[in-house]
């Protein structure tokens, strides 16, 4: 199926049943692009610190099903700060969230992609033991792979589920941004976060974080800093709903769950200052983990924050922009708090990376965490796909 044109101005697209949203600010360039590539260590930095950051979230359920940011924090200082950890298992393996990230990242090539991506979500289940698959997205990601059926013409596809609003697809889509980074290919980007989010969150408020997430990448990999992504992710809205449409697939199930997503962006960046993609960011100082997890509940679904698809990036960027080049600010406002903090510290970590590389980071939290070789090759392969240099 073909992807719709681009109106990269908006046009007159519109969202359906709900407002219509600002389109590309005056000063942001949908076609910029950096003078050269970003190198491969930037990459290598953001696939290996999304693992970072989520098997940091984890600690092996225990903090992710911690609702108390403060009381993660007591026993982060006990343990001696983040200098002192060893990121590794048994006591830190990475969960659901960066296998899956690593099925997406591992997909990404050959045709049919769609197809290649099924299978391998189906395949990922086979290595969930110990990872609470489900936890941040239940209940629709075991479900959802249990639909699908690659190899099938369009066995990638699952029923519209009013209840796949988890942030399952957000968690695993910045390998997407990685591999399309270019203005040129924002319908590819579209394409894919959408088709493989709603391979199991068949819904917009699920869906829609994939595509978030993958843009971020792609943001981020072209030298855009965080206080744009925001203001752009709204301008690519109505591009995403022109996609959906011209699917013809369950069309009057999504048309009527659309507009929160972007209503509940649009609030967020109005309150920060940044609906023309401007800055300074009017972020909150919150210096305390209560006073951050509270914030974070008042953006959440079901009273946990972080766990659906569009406060998972949301988190996540709340974080990139309080932090700037700090990584020990970076996690204790994306990884360390009370909500769903794995989700949102693959998403946070791996973004923070992608800027600013591994060098700031402890050794000792990535040498020896699990799947590190996998997400550096990952890491190595999506560039050479992206810009065509290895």
């Amino acid at each position: 199926m073909g992807i719709p044109s681009c109106h990269c101005n908006g046009g007159d697209v519109s969202f359906p049943r709900g407002p219509q949203h600002p389109t590309t600010p005056h000063h942001l360039n949908p076609h910029f692009l950096p003078r050269v590539p970003p190198p491969v260590e930037a990459y290598e930095a953001a696939m290996v610190l999304s693992g970072v950051g989520d098997a940091l979230g984890y600690r092996g359920a225990r903090w992710e099903y911690c609702t108390s940011g403060s009381q993660i924090h007591a026993e982060l200082a006990e343990l001696g700060g983040l200098e002192a950890i060893s990121l590794e298992p048994p006591e830190w393996p990475v969960s659901d969230d960066t296998v899956l990230h690593l099925a997406t990242a591992e997909g990404l090539e050959g045709e049919p992609l769609l197809q290649e991506l099924a299978r391998r979500y189906v395949a990922a289940m086979g290595d969930m033991e110990g990872r609470k698959p489900g936890g941040s997205h239940a209940p629709n990601l075991p479900s959802g792979t249990s639909q699908l059926r690659p190899g099938e013409p369009e066995g990638y596809r699952i029923p519209f589920n009013p209840k796949g609003t988890g942030c399952g697809a957000a968690m695993r889509s910045l390998a997407i941004g990685l591999r399309y980074p270019r203005a040129s290919e924002l319908p590819a980007l579209i394409r894919v976060s959408i088709e493989s989010g709603r391979m199991t969150h068949h819904h917009p408020t699920g869906y829609l974080g994939a595509l978030a997430v993958a843009l971020f990448g792609a943001l981020g990999a072209r030298g855009e800093p965080p206080e744009r992504w925001g203001a752009e992710l709204l301008r690519v809205l109505p591009l995403a709903w022109e996609y959906v449409e011209s699917t013809g697939v369950a069309i009057g199930d999504n048309a009527a769950a659309w507009p929160f997503f972007g209503d509940a962006w649009h609030r967020y960046l109005e309150s920060r200052g940044l609906l023309e993609g401007g800055g300074p960011p009017k972020v909150p100082l919150l210096p305390s983990p209560a006073e951050r997890d509270a914030v974070y509940l008042g953006w959440a679904l079901e009273g946990w924050a972080g766990r659906s698809g569009h406060d998972a990036p949301m988190v996540a960027l709340e974080a990139l922009l309080a932090a700037g080049s700090s990584w020990e600010d970076l996690c204790a406002r994306g990884v360390l708090h009370g909500g769903d903090s794995d989700s949102t510290g693959t998403i946070a970590a791996g973004c923070w990376g992608l800027q600013r590389g591994l060098k700031p980071v402890s050794p000792g939290l990535h040498r020896g965490l699990e799947y590190r070789g996998r997400l550096r090759d990952a890491a190595h392969r999506l560039h050479a796909l992206a810009w065509g240099t290895s």
